[in-house]
């Protein structure tokens, strides 16, 4: 900045050197001699290469910050087609998944038609066996029906000759069914008060056997229970620590962010007035140098008298060493002015990096948190595989009649059911943490916005994201839709 300021100030002095000879310390170009001639252009030589290694050193500078712009850009893109490769697989995912489920229901069909099949075939055996064993039970019945008529002739004539015979068995069979009649029930009422006995002591037994199995049923249930509940309670309680955490250090960051960048802009303030101080001085002493200059003019054409021209050169001479001090003082003070400002510049730049590694430290942690709940997707994806695998080999194996595997179907169907909505809850949790983490992003931007600071000077575009290519509403994180 100096610099250039003495460029300047040298133009002019070439300008008024085509109206009169160049006055340099307080001695014309006429009167220097070859030694501070020579003197004069190396110190000029010596402010040329001073200006150049500036120009180098701040091409070197936008070169620097060039390069840190295009590694930032190419990481960027890179995770933005990572993201974009992440989604096509959970995309491809869930269509295999459909498809399997087809497959398996297509499977499900099959068996039932294959064994709808089985039964027809069975019916018509049956059928056929059926009339078969029909008619010969009738020729057996026809032959039966001849042999009965036979004995009844026999049975007959058998009678009437054992008729006297059987009145006398009738006699001592009935004497001895009385007999035996009353041995029977007497005995039967002897068993039936010892087995009533019996079963009066097996109820009893088995009333509290049931008793005590069902208090210790209720038992483990309700420690299952009080464990379910503590667990769920300890999980509830992680999670609301952990986002409280989060949003009280991103609370904290942003104030601090915020008090620094309104002590930057107090100080840039102040230097600001400082400078348009320091500038009015300048103007202020500029006016009465020239007046200097204009009156040693004046006084070498006026006064013919050698002494009184040498008494006003000296006394001039005197005055523009007095001003030719206050200007270097000043631009000493400039310099320390630019310092100061260079100085503030960096702090600036600093607080743009930690503000950068903040943003980079919340998406480490957002994708952390995608990453763990993809995890759990491929477990729970695998899981259903093995179960559905296993209940392949079961329906393969066992002959089940139509409403055992109708039972089997809908237990299927169940299962599937439930593996389905526990997706569909994964990706809600993938869906929340990614509107979370836009939503954070949109919290900073309207937060440099307000501070006044582009957010073209980060370096880099924040990265919003998105679940399989869809976009998330612009409600709360917690009030997030799952995707369909």
């Amino acid at each position: 900045m100096a610099p250039k300021k003495g460029k300047k100030k040298k133009s002019g002095k070439k300008r008024k050197s085509a109206k009169g000879p160049a006055i340099i310390d307080g001695i014309s170009t006429e009167e220097m001699s070859k030694e501070q001639l020579e003197q004069h252009i190396h110190r000029l030589r010596e402010e040329m290469e001073r200006e150049r290694e500036e120009r180098n050193y701040f091409q070197l500078e936008r070169d620097k910050i060039n390069t840190f712009w295009e590694i930032t850009k190419r990481q960027l893109d890179e995770s933005k087609a990572l993201l974009r490769n992440k989604d096509r697989e959970m995309e491809d995912m869930e269509e295999r998944h459909q498809v399997e489920i087809k497959v398996y229901k297509q499977k499900v069909k099959h068996l039932l038609y294959e064994h709808q099949n089985n039964i027809t075939e069975l019916k018509a055996d049956s059928t056929l066996t059926l009339k078969l064993e029909q008619d010969e039970h009738r020729g057996k019945e026809s032959d039966l029906r001849k042999d009965k008529r036979s004995l009844k002739i026999q049975l007959k004539e058998l009678e009437l000759s054992h008729e006297d015979v059987i009145k006398n068995l009738k006699k001592q069979h009935d004497e001895a069914i009385t007999a035996l009649r009353q041995d029977s029930e007497r005995h039967a009422k002897e068993l039936q008060a010892k087995y009533e006995k019996k079963m009066k002591v097996l109820r009893e037994e088995l009333e509290l056997r049931r008793k005590t199995e069902i208090h210790e049923i209720e038992e483990r249930k309700n420690g299952q229970i009080n464990t379910l509940m503590k667990n769920h309670e300890k999980a509830f309680s992680d999670i609301k620590n952990y986002y409280n955490d989060i949003t009280l250090n991103n609370l904290a960051l942003i104030n601090s962010l915020k008090e620094q960048v309104e002590e930057m802009k107090k100080k840039e303030e102040r230097n600001e007035k400082h400078m348009s101080e320091i500038q009015a001085e300048n103007k202020r002493l500029k006016e009465p140098l020239e007046k200097a200059k204009a009156e040693v003019t004046d006084l070498k054409k006026q006064l013919a008298n050698y002494q009184k021209d040498k008494q006003s050169l000296q006394s001039a001479k005197a005055r523009l060493k007095v001003q030719e001090q206050d200007l270097k003082a000043l631009q000493w003070e400039h310099e320390v002015l630019e310092q100061r400002f260079k100085q503030v510049q960096q702090e600036r730049d600093d607080l743009y990096n930690k503000f950068v590694s903040a943003i980079h430290e919340v998406q480490q942690k957002a994708g952390f948190k995608n990453l763990l709940l993809e995890k759990k997707l491929l477990a729970l994806a695998d899981v259903l595989e093995k179960k559905e695998a296993q209940l392949n080999e079961v329906l393969s194996a066992s002959n089940l009649d139509a409403t055992a595997l109708t039972v089997v179907t809908r237990k299927l169907e169940d299962v599937l059911d439930s593996k389905n909505s526990a997706i569909k809850d994964l990706q809600y949790e993938l869906a929340r943490v990614c509107k979370a983490h836009n939503d954070l992003m949109r919290t900073y931007e309207a937060k440099l916005n307000q501070f006044g600071i582009p957010t073209e000077e980060l370096g880099f575009r924040p990265l919003e994201s998105t679940v399989g290519g869809q976009p998330l509403g612009q409600g709360p994180a917690g009030l997030v839709a799952a995707p369909n």
